[in-house]
């Protein structure tokens, strides 16, 4: 067991993958030279050369339709997009035809792919720090992974990588410099399986990415007034682990869903229809969600504290389901 940084832990699980397997290759702007937008992968050009880490045009198109390209030869691509808003510019080559390989193939010849981008406001403005995982969580096929920590970030990776369909790998800026402990050698944390962050028995915050994280924080302070709040760690969006969130809230028999993206068909209201639908006269308040404002995301900080879900706002949100007025 070690310490590292989100943001090496990334590294450590992508150097461990392109030993493991000379299939495995990186393609993007900058990702050689500067590591990409973050650094995640610097030190990799001179360890594996530039016929595996390559660098590409600035065309996200051109990325994720060259990836595509190499999956369906046999190799297991890794695209980097400095931006996760950016996605749309490579969107056709993702959706229409990464996702659909396998569906048009008969489930013949999956598609193992891997598109990592950061997202999530950190103060780079509108065009830069959008939440876009509702953009693609509808899309048959594709799976999406958000992970929450160092060790599950090295360890989701490796699961992205060795999976045969193509998957969005999202990674928040605001993580890249957690720091967390991350087991040794090789680590798979399987996409699809969610993780009790914190035990409770009175209401369940259901969370992923950096939002896990504000919601450990609002179950912390609610703790010393003594309501137990269990936080669920989604992990992956794709596969999505009801079994987990039902278990937990079948115990707790209150719910908030919360999610950074703006809170309007965000992903976090198919996750309460789910609970409503398969516990309906067992809950003991409505299913509650939280979200961003329905506005492009603000550059200044003081904005930002308004237009995201705050752990102040959370952890009211949560006494109230607990003690209604």
């Amino acid at each position: 067991m070690a310490m590292m940084r989100y943001r090496a832990a990334l590294r450590q699980g992508l150097l461990e993958e392109m030993e493991r397997d000379p299939r495995v290759v990186m393609l993007g702007q900058d990702i050689g030279r500067l590591g990409g937008s973050f650094a995640v992968s610097k030190g990799l050009l001179e360890r594996f050369g530039a016929k595996r880490i390559i660098e590409t045009p600035i065309s996200e198109s051109a990325i994720v339709g060259t990836a595509v390209g190499m999956a369906m030869m046999g190799m297991r691509p890794i695209a980097e997009l400095m931006f996760a808003d950016f996605l749309t510019l490579g969107m056709d080559h993702l959706v229409n035809s990464a996702a659909k390989a396998v569906f048009s193939s008969g489930g013949v010849d999956p598609l193992p792919m891997v598109v990592r981008t950061p997202y999530g406001a950190v103060g780079a403005g509108m065009h830069h720090d959008q939440s876009p995982e509702a953009w693609v969580a509808n899309v048959p096929g594709l799976r999406i992974a958000m992970p929450a920590t160092p060790a599950d970030a090295k360890g989701m990776l490796a699961a992205a990588i060795r999976d045969p369909n193509p998957v969005l790998f999202m990674e928040h800026k605001a993580l890249y410099s957690m720091n967390g402990e991350v087991p040794d050698g090789d680590l798979v944390v399987p996409l699809g399986k969610a993780r009790i962050a914190r035990d409770g028995r009175d209401a369940t915050a259901v969370a992923s990415g950096a939002m896990v994280a504000l919601a450990e924080s609002a179950a912390k302070a609610l703790a010393t007034e003594g309501i137990e709040v269990e936080v669920v760690d989604l992990r992956s969006l794709k596969p999505l682990d009801m079994d987990t969130i039902l278990d937990s809230v079948r115990r707790t028999r209150r719910a908030v869903v919360l999610h950074e993206a703006p809170l309007l068909y965000g992903t976090g209201a198919e996750i309460a229809a789910q609970i409503g639908e398969a516990l309906f006269g067992h809950l003991l308040a409505p299913v509650r969600r939280m979200g961003a404002a329905e506005t492009p995301v603000p550059h200044q900080q003081s904005h930002r504290q308004w237009y995201m879900p705050q752990a102040a706002q959370l952890t009211a949100l949560l006494r109230s389901l607990v003690q209604p007025a």
